[in-house]
C-alpha cells in the first residue's frame, strides 16, 4: 500500500498559536543536546589543561543565549526566509583543546579563563572571514562560486564533521543503552505511523516518553549498567531558577587567532553544504534567494557575536534540518520561536540541570534526526 505523502506547511499560523509552540519547542530539544555539549566539553579541556574551571564565558547558559540570539541574528540578514537554526559547532573543539594546551610565552600559567578569552578572540576573527567569502560570492555571482563548491567537496567536509562525533553519541548512549534504544524507537514509531500533530512532532515524543521511561525505570530503582542512578534529583534542587550568564569579553593575540580563525574554511564549507540541504528539503533555492552571500553573512554575524561575549561559534544546524523533514512544517517562524526558547533558558539554571538527568536521551534523538 502506498504511503500518502504529506503536503508541507509553510505557514505555520494556520495551525495555531499552541501548535507552532509545540513546534518551536521540539526545533529547541533537537539543537539543544548538542548546543550544549559543546560547552561542556571545552570546560573540560581547560580544566584539565589548567587546572582550574572556568568561571566565565563559555557555559552552558552562554551557549544557549548565544544560539537562540545569533538564530535570530542570521533570520534578520536573510529576510527572515530561510528556516535554519543555529547552534554550536564542533568544528572549533580542536582550538580551543589547543588554546587550552598552549603553556609557553603569554600562555604560560595564564589562567583559564582569560586563555577561553582569547580562543573567543579567535572566533572573533573567524566570524569576520565569512565576509570574505561573502564579497566573493556576490561580485563573482553564486553559480560561478557553486561550480567550484558542488556537492561531491561540501558533502564529505560535512561527513567528516559529523563522524567526529559518532564517538560522542556512543559513549553517551552506552550510560544507558535501554534508554537510547527507546528514545530512538519512539521517534520512528511516530514519524511512520503518527496521526495528526504527533506525526510533526516525533523528536519532542522521543524526549518525553524516553524521560517518562526514565522515571519509571528510577522509581523501581533500576540503575544504569555502571551502578549509577539513572535519574538524580539532587543537582537540580541545589540550582537557582533565575541567574544571568556569565558572560566574558573577547581578548585578541595573534597566536590564538592563527589557531582558531582558520576553521572558518571548514565551517565555510560546511555552511554552503547545509544551505543546500536545507533548500533541497523544503524545495526553495536559498542559495540564490535570500542569497549565498546574506545566509554567510548571517552565520558570520552570529559566530562573531559569539566569540565577543565569551560564547563557541555558531554553525547551521543539520539536526534541526532533520526536524524539518520529519515534520514538514517549513515556516521560518517556528524556528524564531525555538530561538525565543533557547533565550529563556539561558536564564533559568534549572533547566540546564535537568539536562543532566536525561542527557542520553536527548543526545540519541539529536542523533536520530539523520538516521530517520
Amino acid at each position: 500500500m502506498e504511503q500518502k505523502k504529506i503536503e508541507p506547511i509553510r505557514d505555520a499560523r494556520k495551525l495555531g498559536k499552541a501548535k507552532m509552540l509545540i513546534l518551536g519547542i521540539q526545533h529547541m530539544f533537537a539543537m539543544f543536546g548538542a548546543t550544549i555539549l559543546v560547552p561542556i566539553l571545552v570546560s573540560g579541556y581547560f580544566q584539565a589543561a589548567c587546572g582550574e574551571e572556568l568561571t566565565r564565558g563559555l557555559s552552558v547558559s552562554v551557549t544557549l543565549f548565544c544560539a537562540g540570539f545569533g538564530t535570530l541574528i542570521f533570520h534578520l540578514c536573510t529576510k527572515f526566509k530561510v528556516p535554519a537554526f543555529l547552534g554550536s559547532s564542533f568544528a572549533f573543539l580542536g582550538g580551543f583543546y589547543t588554546v587550552a594546551n598552549l603553556d609557553s610565552g603569554m600562555y604560560a600559567g595564564m589562567s583559564a579563563n582569560d586563555k577561553a578569552a582569547y580562543a573567543c578572540g579567535g572566533i572573533f576573527v573567524a566570524g569576520m572571514l565569512y565576509f570574505v567569502l561573502a564579497l566573493i560570492i556576490k561580485l563573482v555571482g553564486v553559480n560561478r562560486v557553486m561550480k567550484f563548491l558542488p556537492p561531491v567537496v561540501t558533502g564529505p567536509i560535512i561527513i567528516c564533521i559529523g563522524l567526529s562525533l559518532a564517538g560522542s553519541a556512543i559513549t553517551n548512549a552506552s550510560t544507558n543503552w535501554l534508554l537510547a534504544f527507546v528514545a530512538l524507537a519512539v521517534i520512528i514509531i511516530f514519524n511512520i505511523w503518527g496521526k495528526g500533530l504527533f506525526k510533526i512532532i516525533p523528536i519532542l515524543m522521543g524526549v518525553v516518553i524516553s524521560y517518562v521511561f526514565a522515571l519509571i525505570l528510577n522509581a523501581c530503582g533500576v540503575h544504569n549498567p555502571d551502578g549509577s542512578a539513572i535519574l538524580n534529583f539532587s543537582s537540580i534542587a541545589s540550582a537557582s531558577w533565575v541567574g544571568i550568564p556569565k558572560f566574558q569579553f573577547m581578548k585578541f593575540d595573534v597566536t590564538a587567532i592563527l589557531v582558531m580563525a582558520p576553521i572558518a574554511i571548514a565551517t565555510m564549507m560546511e555552511h554552503i553544504g547545509d544551505m543546500s540541504a536545507i533548500s533541497a528539503t523544503v524545495e526553495e533555492n536559498y542559495l540564490a534567494d535570500p542569497g549565498l552571500h546574506r545566509t554567510l553573512i548571517g552565520d558570520g554575524v552570529a559566530t562573531a557575536f559569539a566569540g565577543a561575549i565569551g560564547g563557541p561559534a555558531n554553525t547551521t544546524y543539520g539536526e534541526n534540518t532533520g526536524v524539518l523533514e520529519l515534520s514538514k512544517v517549513y515556516d521560518p517562524r517556528v524556528i524564531r520561536i525555538a530561538a525565543v526558547f533557547a533565550i529563556i533558558l539561558s536564564f533559568i539554571p534549572k533547566f540546564h540541570q535537568l539536562y543532566q538527568l536525561c542527557q542520553q536521551q536527548l543526545l540519541v534523538v539529536y542523533h536520530s534526526c539523520f538516521m530517520v
